[in-house]
């Protein structure tokens, strides 16, 4: 599985990575996980705001941090 926080370095999109992060570790899901902060990368998966999170390529969160149970529900279904 792979996971992508797209952001840049603003604050919002720094709690994003760290909660998907936690997530992951908590979980003990193969997934790796990828900060994106290049603006071209974000806009190519059609995102324009951020943070966002990407899971398998599908857009999962767009505009805000999600909460911890939005980010296991995507991940352990």
């Amino acid at each position: 599985m792979e996971i992508r926080v797209l952001g840049t370095a603003c604050a919002n999109c720094e709690k994003a990575e760290k909660l998907v992060r936690e997530v992951v570790q908590e979980t003990g899901i193969d997934a790796q996980v990828v900060k994106v902060q290049d603006t071209m990368e974000i806009a190519k998966a059609g995102v324009f705001m951020t943070p966002a999170v990407v899971v398998d390529g599908e857009v999962k969160c767009v505009g805000k941090v999600p909460k911890k149970e939005e980010v296991l529900k995507w991940i352990t279904k």
